[in-house]
């Protein structure tokens, strides 16, 4: 496994390029089946087994639930994890940051947040009004790093000033299908020594391969994405063709290939999710792979040339189904 950091260098543990997403924790909407809550801890075990040392979760996720079940996995593997969770920004002002801080904490069982991260961005509360409860979090100890998610680079910078220290994060969606990263928060994130880490890495599933017009995704979450509507799976053929090419001249999945893709770039933590132990060693794999310069760019140019359908006229097969469904 490579690592985005070193160890003491922003944390006491180096944060692999390779993390574990734990939206699927405690919630039922991804398809999972019944019996994956019983699987989770076996699932992070074998991730810090694999050097996988960045556990994400939210306290959103499953309604607090799956903090509940990452605290419950690690406790007796603290030291060897990064733990990251986030803060659902209703009211965000510096009290109800420090209460919810304590209250995620608490959830998870620990003492200490090694990062700590505002889940989306308030449109009517500014990060001078988030970011002293975020100060107040370190000045205590109980959290280490700040960080945002799905932010901009103006208000990741407009957070970094309100906090008036580093924000070491900014977690957004960053795929082969989504790559408007690449154009400015990588370039600051490298610049800053900051990291982008990258949520829904394959897209959902979409550069699995797995999934066709005839063979749609399971799940409530899959199935409300535009991405996974027929036209748009069509789309994308000439990008799943070209990243079969590299996956196959590595003897590796396509998911494995998205997710080098992903982490060739300085700066860049994904944060996969995995329904078994398989694919935990599969996406963990998948940070040892390095690919060649020009199979970076025959990605980076098929990636550009698929232009899925989005806004209005996605919505309305996806308003089509839902009412098929009924």
């Amino acid at each position: 496994m490579r690592y985005a950091t070193g160890p003491g260098d922003p944390t006491p543990v180096p944060i692999s390029v390779i993390g574990l997403g734990t939206w699927q924790f405690g919630s039922s909407e991804w398809g999972y089946g019944v019996d994956y809550e019983r699987r989770t801890a076996a699932l992070v075990h074998r991730a810090i087994d694999l050097g996988v040392t960045l556990i994400d979760t939210a306290e959103i996720y499953g309604r607090g639930r799956s903090e509940h079940l990452v605290g419950a996995a690690i406790v007796e593997r603290r030291d060897e994890v990064v733990l990251a969770t986030k803060i659902f920004p209703v009211m965000p002002i510096a009290p109800v940051v420090e209460q919810r801080g304590v209250a995620s904490a608490q959830r998870l069982g620990v003492r200490r947040l090694d990062l700590y991260q505002v889940h989306q961005p308030n449109p009517l509360v500014g990060d001078h009004r988030t970011m002293p409860g975020m100060r107040a979090l370190q000045d205590v100890g109980l959290v280490d790093q700040v960080g945002v998610s799905n932010y901009s680079l103006e208000r990741w910078k407009a957070a970094e000033a309100a906090l008036g220290r580093p924000v070491l994060s900014n977690q957004v969606q960053y795929s082969l299908a989504q790559r408007a990263p690449e154009e400015d928060l990588l370039p600051y994130a490298v610049e800053r020594g900051r990291l982008v880490i990258a949520y829904s890495p394959l897209a959902q599933g979409l550069l699995s391969g797995r999934y066709s017009a005839q063979d749609p995704p399971p799940g409530r979450v899959r199935r409300i994405n535009p991405l996974f509507l027929p036209e748009n799976l069509e789309r994308a053929a000439a990008l799943l063709a070209v990243l079969r090419e590299v996956a196959d001249a590595h003897q590796v999945t396509m998911s494995q290939a998205a997710l080098a893709y992903l982490v060739a770039h300085p700066g860049v933590v994904a944060i996969p999710g995995a329904s078994s132990e398989a694919q935990v060693e599969a996406n963990a794999a998948a940070g040892d792979i390095v690919l060649a310069p020009d199979e970076v760019g025959a990605l980076a140019d098929a990636a550009r040339d698929f232009v899925p359908v989005r806004g209005a006229r996605a919505m309305v097969p996806l308003i089509r189904a839902g009412r098929a469904r009924r």
